[in-house]
């Protein structure tokens, strides 16, 4: 960086935030908003390119590896920056929480400290941007993922997840008579497997548990009237302990009919409390003020997919309250913004003193 490039301040900060809210990127359209995130690089003087899935890369001392995710689920929640109830200025929109404030706590972070940075495309979906990062990059050192935790807490663990599509067809029956159609049976299966999660589940806490919950049901009679043939799709998360072949194995056992088809699934990570990275965290939360907080999520991220490959230290971090992810009312408050910033900028730097440079090579294909 030239002498007389200031470096990215509050200000700065909060006026990308705005700008990424601003600017849509569902899954599988972010270019709009990689756009916006390369011009951020560029004119701090940080070389940026994207790569053929779409992803950002600003690389530079790979002792320490800031990521986050450019795309949001669907939904429209109109941009404006208010009070909220408690009287903090916020700004509403979609992506706010998840998870633009920790993307931009992520940018502006790497600038201030020379650290590598890599914005991923399609997390909401299928982690094709991780996916892909680690089937083309090296590992670095550490990883700092960017997820909302709130300033003061770090994310440790991931439940993983894997989709059954689960197909029957029947014999079209006479709906006044007593035999069950496609329809019912779909829904019994279910039934079925939920009961026999719940049972093994017992009284432990979510996160511990394997859990479904159906997406989708599509049903109804075939053209010529013969059959009844019915799909459901499933969402089964898998913690800690528990390998997404197991699961499957455990489902595939208890379906006496039908055929289910398996995405790829992405498995559970647990990390250590007492990794260099979480220990950085734990320091700057409390010199800032805070009391840390050291989380455990019931659902998914891109960790999961970093954690299976890159064997480094790594914890998942960002401002917002996670509650608000995917919601009507998401916003984040900007203060919480500005006091990560602080809380990111001061692990890094803890981390990449505490390490010889790992310059990282990886250039634009």
């Amino acid at each position: 960086m030239s002498d007389t490039m200031a470096m990215p301040d509050q200000s700065t900060a909060r006026g990308l935030l705005v700008t990424l809210v601003e600017t849509p990127s569902v899954s599988g359209e972010e270019k709009a908003c990689t756009e916006q995130l390369v011009t951020f690089f560029e004119n701090h003087d940080r070389e940026v390119w994207t790569d053929e899935v779409g992803n950002v890369h600003a690389p530079a001392d790979d002792g320490v590896l800031l990521t986050s995710h450019i795309d949001t689920v669907p939904g429209t929640v109109p941009v404006r920056v208010a009070e909220t109830e408690n009287g903090n200025r916020a700004l509403w929109g979609r992506g706010s929480v998840d998870a633009k404030g920790s993307l931009v706590a992520m940018a502006v972070a790497a600038v201030q400290t020379g650290a590598s940075f890599l914005g991923v495309v399609g997390e909401e979906t299928d982690s094709r941007g991780a996916r892909h990062a680690v089937d083309t990059r090296d590992a670095p050192d550490a990883v700092i993922n960017g997820e909302p935790s709130g300033w003061d807490a770090i994310t440790l663990g991931y439940r993983g997840i894997v989709t059954a599509t689960y197909t029957l067809a029947t014999d079209t029956t006479h709906t006044a008579g007593p035999d069950s159609n496609a329809i019912q049976e779909v829904i019994d299966w279910y039934t079925h497997i939920e009961h026999g999660l719940t049972e093994l589940a017992s009284d432990t806490e979510t996160f511990e548990c394997v859990t479904g919950k159906p997406v989708a049901i599509d049903g109804s009679p075939s053209d010529d009237g013969m059959t009844v043939e019915t799909t459901i799709e499933v969402e089964f998360r898998l913690p800690p302990g528990e390998s997404v072949t197991t699961l499957q194995q455990r489902i595939e056992s208890m379906t006496d009919s039908g055929s289910i088809e398996w995405t790829d699934g992405i498995e559970p990570v647990m990390e250590s409390p007492r990794t260099p990275v979480a220990r950085a965290f734990r320091v700057a939360i409390r010199d800032a003020g805070g009391d840390p907080d050291l989380l455990r999520k019931t659902g998914t991220s891109d960790m999961n997919v970093f954690a299976k490959s890159w064997d480094c230290p790594m914890v998942t971090y960002g401002p917002g309250d996670s509650t608000l992810d995917h919601t009507p009312n998401e916003h984040l408050v900007l203060s919480e913004l500005d006091r990560a910033v602080d809380v990111l900028t001061a692990a890094t730097e803890q981390l990449l003193a505490s390490n010889e440079p790992t310059e990282q090579t990886e250039t634009e294909p």
